[in-house]
């Protein structure tokens, strides 16, 4: 295992983190397979991870409970373990440390090595800073509850700095990051502004939730032709590694076997270690990606608001990620979790977002067609 600096921490973590969203289950995901996911977690420690992340809502609540389980016998002391605070769930004040205890309860320890509010956008961000969540966490730090506090983000990159610029007691903040979302959400920029502030980057997602492990023929071909031969799962794990401003990236494994693959590949991995032909084969495929998105949506959001509610950049990007990656049954079940009131099937086609789209996009034409296709058909296959 190669190990990295955590920020300003001292911390010396292990390349690869096991997130614990998709550890193996019995059919629903609260049904988790204690035995198998307790062997899981500690394959992957006693082959180098020092670093385990869970949330409080992950598996229905059962992930805290199997990796505190996991996590008995000596393994506690061999990691970092982190956790989140479910935003959602914050009401009141109070209710951070009510959260806390449940979540420490859970996980069968006394204290955690990093605490991360999770899942940060503009609102929630307002609502716990209001509530004095900055103020809690130092009292919570000082009674050593935890020793370390961040969160994680989903948002644009203003709304980053904002946070990152809020509190300097920051350590560490998580973003989604891969080489699709390299400009977005908050991407490249969003890295390199909290590695220079001196925060650990944590980053989720760096397999886009699966998208990029089985590419459509046409990018399997490119890969394939690349100097170096890589699974499509070590070439995204490898693009994030070979930043110097990534700390650990965080991979959710569902098997032993998958453990296995992304153990051999953090042991292959460190910050400039691709040639500069293999980042220019990474940038072919992700331009080669791009080319089968049908809709060509930037998500510059000039479309919004929309005078019916209708989230309409979330319901291209469900589309276009159905199309493009050959997942239509994840952009299904996104699709039916959205909101229905900001689904396709509430437009009513006054075209008053056709007028202000930079990309000319026959909106009205598509949502009918994204209900129907997300909801009972398939979407045309463009990737063979």
């Amino acid at each position: 295992m190669n190990y990295r600096l955590f920020g300003r921490t001292g911390w010396r973590v292990s390349a690869l983190g096991l997130g614990c969203m998709r550890l193996p289950t019995l059919g629903a995901s609260e049904n988790v397979d204690e035995p198998e996911a307790i062997r899981l977690i500690r394959r992957a420690v006693d082959g180098g991870v020092n670093y385990v992340d869970s949330a409080h809502g992950y598996h229905g609540g059962r992930s805290e409970v199997v990796l505190g389980m996991a996590l008995a016998d000596g393994y506690r002391q061999r990691v970092k373990l982190v956790t989140k605070m479910p935003t959602w769930h914050v009401k009141e004040a109070g209710d951070f440390d009510r959260l806390l205890d449940e979540q420490l309860g859970r996980l069968k320890t006394d204290h955690l090595d990093l605490y991360l509010v999770h899942s940060l956008d503009k609102d929630s961000w307002h609502k716990v800073r209001d509530l004095g969540v900055r103020e809690w966490a130092e009292k919570a730090m000082a009674s050593g509850r935890f020793e370390r506090f961040g969160f994680s983000f989903h948002d644009e990159y203003p709304v980053f700095t904002e946070i990152v610029d809020a509190y300097d007691g920051w350590t560490a903040c998580m973003v989604m990051y891969n080489y699709m979302n390299a400009d977005a959400r908050p991407g490249r920029k969003g890295v390199e502004y909290a590695a220079q502030k001196g925060l650990a980057v944590a980053v989720m997602e760096p397999v886009f939730g699966g998208n990029l492990a089985s590419p459509p023929p046409s990018i399997r071909r490119i890969m394939d032709g690349g100097p170096v031969k890589r699974t499509p799962v070590d070439w995204a794990l490898q693009w994030v590694w070979n930043q110097p401003e990534v700390s650990i990236v965080l991979s959710g494994m569902s098997t032993v076997a998958q453990v296995d693959e992304n153990l051999a590949s953090a042991s292959r991995s460190g910050p400039g270690a691709l040639s500069a032909d293999e980042v220019r084969l990474i940038e072919k495929v992700a331009a080669a990606f791009t080319g089968l998105q049908p809709i060509p949506c930037t998500s510059c959001k000039y479309c919004m608001p929309c005078p019916s509610g209708v989230n309409i950049p979330h319901n291209l990007s469900m589309y276009n990620q159905a199309v493009m990656y050959d997942r239509l049954a994840d952009s299904r079940r996104r699709y039916a979790d959205t909101k229905p009131a900001e689904r396709a099937s509430a437009c009513t086609d006054c075209e008053q977002c056709e007028e202000k789209c930079p990309q000319k996009i026959t909106i009205s034409d598509w949502m009918p067609r994204i209900d129907r296709e997300l909801g009972t058909g398939a979407p045309e296959s463009k990737g063979s």
